[in-house]
């Protein structure tokens, strides 16, 4: 029996595309899967460690400082079409207005940092001074806005849909929205990635186990759905059915069954962006069987 180590973040499209996995829906002869959950930034850096995880879930824009290392799999991304995270803040204001204000961000190595700091950059030739706050505690970012600590916020993950319940929080830019108008394209965020010294079979083997989890979850939506509500798995996040239905409905679909053409095109486009304004270094991304 072959242990294999995955990390994944504590959000629910992580959840729902492990899940099976993870609680025996999908059988896996051969191998045995353990986890850890850990939130986006941590898994970043996780990537980097010398006891990095089989498999984890990790930045787009982290992928080429770890792909000498790591191989992306097809499957399991998280894809923004038109929609992706939303800088907030208390009063009504301009990307613009973004450059040289304190920006709370989500971790330097996220791919939502990179992608505002590219707009932002484009737009003014400036940008803003980031203020890394970890997503967990989830109320955390909102604290620092409330306090003055920052003059904005990047908001990743269920925070992208629960910050309109407070009327005093106003949107500044839609990352996705954004994205899409300048590029025509959608807007690559997450993915799984594994690791090269598994060996070609093994990886093989992991990555058809990781892609018929995703698919399992796709054809039992609403059972893993309320699973998680029931399970409580999200309760710091405090997202009712309705809201996480809308969410999984955006971020745990058929982009996340298998990774398209026009996805695999704008993370190349993203990331030669990355890289041209000098944001972005590492090794050319390449993707698993």
């Amino acid at each position: 029996m072959r242990t294999v180590r995955l990390a994944f973040s504590p959000d629910a499209d992580d959840i729902f595309m492990f899940w099976p996995l993870l609680s025996g829906k999908v059988k896996t002869p051969g191998l045995e899967f353990v986890h850890e959950r850990v939130e986006t930034e941590s898994l970043n850096a996780r990537a980097e460690a010398p006891d990095a995880p089989d498999v984890c879930a990790v930045s787009i824009a982290h992928v080429p400082a770890i792909a000498d290392r790591y191989l992306l799999l097809p499957h399991g991304a998280s894809v923004g079409r038109g929609y992706g995270p939303v800088v907030v803040a208390r009063s009504p204001r301009s990307l613009a207005s973004l450059a040289g204000a304190r920006v709370a961000i989500p971790g330097a190595r996220t791919t939502a940092h990179l992608v505002l700091r590219l707009l932002v950059l484009e737009e003014t030739g400036r940008t803003y001074e980031p203020v890394p706050i970890p997503i967990t505690p989830f109320a955390r970012v909102f604290e620092a806005l409330e306090r003055g600590e920052v003059d904005a916020a990047l908001l990743i993950h269920e925070g992208r849909l629960t910050y309109k319940d407070d009327p005093s929080l106003h949107a500044v830019v839609e990352l996705g929205e954004a994205w899409h108008a300048k590029t025509g394209l959608p807007l690559p965020l997450g993915g799984n990635v594994i690791r090269r010294d598994l060996g070609d079979e093994t990886i093989r083997t992991v990555s058809e186990a990781c892609r018929t989890s995703i698919a399992w979850s796709l054809a039992h939506r609403d059972e893993v759905l309320d699973m998680i509500i029931a399970s409580g798995l999200r309760a710091e996040a405090k997202i009712e059915r309705a809201r996480l239905d809308r969410y999984l409905a955006m971020y745990a679909n058929d982009d996340s069954a298998v990774m398209r053409d026009d996805v695999t095109h704008a993370l190349e486009v993203l990331l030669e962006r990355g890289h041209a304004a000098g944001l972005l270094s590492g090794a050319r991304v390449e993707l698993a069987p």
